[in-house]
Order: structure tokens, then C-alpha cells, then sequence
């Protein structure tokens, strides 16, 4: 029997070439010739950016950036914590404005006065000394002999010392004699009373009549807002542990009762309410 013929199946004629759109050529102009910039090591200079996380920072620098987190993430001791309370503005003024009237003399006008005293000797007239004027004391050494006799009418102590364990017996002293004393900001603006770059602390001794108005005013401020206040200034801020200063990892490994108990204080007010319901916002999102 002869074999069937195979069907053969119809030729699907193909699919219409896609019509590609002619793109317009960019028109190259020869006279600027492209020159991409290598930016590997040793080719082109580099493109300028943020150097700050690789600048090595002075010692003094890092230090002073150190010592302020570790105050801000401790919990700093009472005796220490009582240098941060410094003299508000316009008392520190007119504390400053005082001082100035009493700074000893330099050594240039010592010279100018022995000078003067052996050209009088010279000629005849006689040698008088004259009286020492009221002038302040300065040194950590000198104003705790006086405080300890009771011979200083008012302490004035820098709140930057370093090492803080020079002055840090001072305002207790002060306190047990009965001596007012105040902290100011700033060891070089003592400093710049006395003639030198820095000073840890200054006392007033005695003053001239006309400016015993004065300072009565400023030792009855004082007294008020430090020794007074002692316990209090002391203990102001000691026990606040700042929990919008710890790192993220140290937030996240507390449970929220450490929160709570942390940054709250034996009478909890509405700021720490505040902070604790904001960080336990962020925690939760």
C-alpha cells in the first residue's frame, strides 16, 4: 500500500520587523574633546567632601570633648557637680567691676615705686614706707590660710580648675568658717585680675571705705544663693541621669522600667514624664 503523504502545516509568515526610531545623533563638536577624570589613587585630584571624621584633632581638643561626655553620660559626684552652678551674669559683673578696683600692682610699678622712694632717701627727706594698700590674694594656698583664720571677707573661685581636686575642699571650707564664697566662670578672667594667664581662686581682705557699700551688697547676694544653698546647690543636678545623652545601644538595652527609674527623681515632675514617655515614642516606632 502506498504511504500517506505527510500534511504539511501552513507557513506563518514572520513578524514585522519592529521599526526602530532613528535617533538624532548628537552633534560632537571636535574642537572639545571628552576627557572623563580618573579619580584612583595618584590621578586626578580629588573631589572636595567632609574631612572632618579624618582630621586628627590636638590633644587638648579630643580631651576636652572626652571629659564632656563622660560628665554628661555619669552621674557626677556632689562635690563636683556644685562647680556648674556658676555666678549668674550681672552679679559676676559687678563682682568683676569691684575686683578690678583692688588688682595688686605689676612689676613694673613696684620698680617705679621703690625707685621713687630711693630718689627721696637720696635726696635727704627721709625714708618713709609707706602703707600697704588693700589689694586681693590670690592662690589656692594663700586664701585657705586666710579663710582658716577668718581673715577673708569674700572667696571668689573658678568653676574650670584642672585638676578640680586643687579647689574642690574650698566652698566646704568656706562654708564650715562661715566665709561667703561664689563660683565664676572662668580661671583666666581671675587670672587677668591678679597679672597672670589663670587663676583658681581670688579673696577680698579689705576694701577702702567708700567701696564697703558695695561689697556688703555682693557677700549678702552671695551668702544667700551659696552658702545658704549649700546642700541644695550641691546636690542639684547629681542625680539626673541623662538618658537624652546615651547612645542608641544603650537606650535599646534598657527595659522600660530601667528607663523610668533612671532619668526619674524622687518627686518625678512633668519634664522627666515628658522625656521618658518621648524616648519610649521612639523605642516603639
Amino acid at each position: 500500500m502506498p504511504k500517506g503523504k505527510k500534511a504539511k502545516g501552513k507557513k506563518v509568515a514572520p513578524a514585522p520587523a519592529v521599526v526602530k526610531k532613528q535617533e538624532a545623533k548628537k552633534v560632537v563638536n571636535p574642537l572639545f574633546e571628552k576627557r572623563p577624570k580618573n579619580f584612583g589613587i595618584g590621578q586626578d585630584i580629588q573631589p572636595k567632601r567632609d574631612l572632618t571624621r579624618f582630621v586628627k584633632w590636638p590633644r587638648y581638643i579630643r580631651l576636652q570633648r572626652q571629659r564632656a561626655i563622660l560628665y554628661k553620660r555619669l552621674k557626677v559626684p556632689p562635690a563636683i557637680n556644685q562647680f556648674t552652678q556658676a555666678l549668674d551674669r550681672q552679679t559676676a559683673t559687678q563682682l568683676l567691676k569691684l575686683a578690678h578696683k583692688y588688682r595688686p600692682e605689676t612689676k613694673q610699678e613696684k620698680k617705679q615705686r621703690l625707685l621713687a622712694r630711693a630718689e627721696k632717701k637720696a635726696a635727704g627727706k627721709g625714708d618713709v614706707p609707706s602703707k600697704r594698700p588693700p589689694v586681693l590674694r590670690a592662690g589656692v594656698n594663700s586664701v585657705t590660710t586666710l579663710v582658716e583664720n577668718k581673715k577673708a571677707q569674700l572667696v571668689v573661685i573658678a568653676h574650670d580648675v584642672d585638676p578640680i581636686e586643687l579647689v574642690v575642699f574650698l566652698p566646704a571650707l568656706c562654708r564650715k568658717m562661715g566665709v561667703p564664697y561664689c563660683i565664676i566662670k572662668g580661671k583666666a578672667r581671675l587670672g587677668r585680675l591678679v597679672h597672670r594667664k589663670t587663676c583658681t581662686t581670688v579673696a577680698f581682705t579689705h576694701v577702702n571705705p567708700e567701696d564697703k557699700g558695695a561689697l556688703a551688697k555682693l557677700v549678702e547676694a552671695i551668702r544667700t544663693n551659696y552658702n545658704d544653698r549649700y546642700d541644695e546647690v550641691r546636690s542639684a543636678l547629681h542625680k539626673i541621669l541623662s538618658c537624652a545623652n546615651l547612645f542608641p545601644k544603650q537606650l535599646a538595652g534598657l527595659t522600660h522600667e530601667q528607663l523610668y527609674l533612671a532619668i526619674n527623681l524622687e518627686q518625678p515632675n512633668r519634664t522627666t514624664q515628658l522625656i521618658t514617655l518621648k524616648i519610649s515614642e521612639n523605642r516603639l516606632s
